[in-house]
């Protein structure tokens, strides 16, 4: 275990752990369920990270699996205790009003060490302002699907995460690449969205978020894609991917696919303009508001 490890990151590597080693021992997960007398769906679930283990249930898999070496048992027994620990995000009033996918995104974006976002329609909630983070939630409570209760929770959540992931002491390498039509989003009114531009280009100034813009001209591929978010991790840990819709929401472990997002996220870097270009059309965008506003127009 690593010194200051999230529940979910020790989650992660006990349910690798125990993969391998059932692997290794050339045992199905059915034969595994039949000898312990579990159900293979808990077997399935132990394995998928969907679950923790109890310190009898680990003590029971391991000599089944025939691991003796204390290091290695007594290493996986503090991984199990910590994927059992409770989180602020788990923790009233936030857990009632969060997925559970995102509550491990939470975990997982607290120990990154790189961090890739894509979306076509705006930017991340860890990155929105208040205001603006808020006027996108209240779309929600206007539609009647959320509470003013879940709302300022929901709220509260995006500005700690904006905490934990910018305002630590090693703080993750952050890609942005958004849709050119994420800029001219007038979320909240203007006054709004000049903020979150102005905001925006300060993080890239201060080098915490490298941004690039893929324009109208490239957008096909943009286009058809919904938003995701590819974690790496430290410690040697592989990287996961968080994806959303307006529907539902979801973290993945699977290799190729997270390879595969990181295929398409390569493309969308390459058909984007350059950091430095997407700065200029950021700031050209922010100048185009603020004659605007002057004006009393809007800004097309």
């Amino acid at each position: 275990m690593v010194s200051g490890d999230s529940p979910a990151v020790a989650r992660r590597r006990v349910r690798h752990a125990v993969r391998r080693l059932r692997e290794e021992k050339g045992l199905t997960q059915g034969q595994v369920a039949d000898s312990l007398d579990w159900s293979l769906s808990k077997v399935q679930r132990i394995e998928s990270g969907e679950v923790t283990l109890s310190g009898t249930d680990l003590r029971a898999l391991l000599s089944l699996l025939g691991v003796v070496d204390a290091t290695t048992v007594a290493s996986l027994a503090e991984d199990a205790k910590t994927s059992r620990r409770r989180g602020w995000w788990d923790k009233p009033p936030y857990r009632a009003h969060l997925t559970g996918a995102l509550m491990q995104l939470l975990q997982f974006e607290s120990q990154a060490t790189a961090i890739r976002y894509f979306s076509q329609s705006m930017l991340p909630g860890v990155l929105q302002t208040r205001h603006q983070a808020e006027a996108v939630l209240r779309v929600w409570t206007e539609l009647g699907e959320m509470s003013d209760e879940q709302l300022l929770a929901r709220l509260e959540v995006r500005m700690r995460r904006h905490e934990q992931v910018f305002d630590r002491e090693d703080p993750p390498e952050y890609h942005l690449v958004v849709d050119e039509s994420v800029l001219h989003r007038q979320i909240g009114g203007s006054d709004v969205a000049l903020g979150q531009l102005q905001h925006l280009l300060r993080y890239v100034a201060e080098g915490k978020v490298t941004l690039q813009v893929v324009p109208f001209a490239q957008a096909t591929l943009a286009a058809v894609l919904s938003p995701f978010t590819i974690v790496d991790l430290d410690a040697g840990e592989d990287a996961i991917l968080y994806r959303e819709n307006q529907m539902q929401d979801e973290i993945v472990h699977l290799t190729e696919v997270v390879a595969r997002h990181r295929l398409m996220f390569e493309e969308l870097a390459a058909r984007a303009l350059t950091p430095e270009q997407s700065t200029l059309q950021i700031e050209a965008r922010v100048t185009a508001l603020r004659a605007s506003q002057s004006l009393g127009g809007y800004a097309v």
